[in-house]
């Protein structure tokens, strides 16, 4: 099921073939630069795009031209393929 927390082992494995993705505890975090504010908030709404329609929110902190997300599955207390998932989509969005 996707919605099963994967072990530390899996989760470091599958952080390691995310580009640009760090692992951190029980979450998945990455920061994105962009060259205004009006650029990173499009790419903010890109991402709420894919979020809502996959009911799995990151956590967002903006800071004018750079995003930090950072992905966790909360009823799992931890990383589920999920999150994986949604990185993997985020990262089709930058070159």
């Amino acid at each position: 099921m996707i919605n099963l927390k994967v072990s530390a082992k899996a989760a470091a494995a599958k952080a390691a073939r995310l580009r640009n993705w760090r692992l951190g505890g029980k979450s998945i975090a990455r920061v994105f630069r962009f060259d205004d504010f009006p650029a990173a908030i499009r790419f903010v709404n890109r991402v709420a795009k894919v979020a809502e329609a996959a009911n799995h929110h990151p956590d967002i902190t903006i800071n004018y031209n750079k995003v930090k997300l950072r992905l966790t599955t909360h009823d799992e207390g931890g990383l589920t393929e999920r999150d994986f998932q949604l990185a993997r989509k985020i990262n089709g969005f930058v070159k």
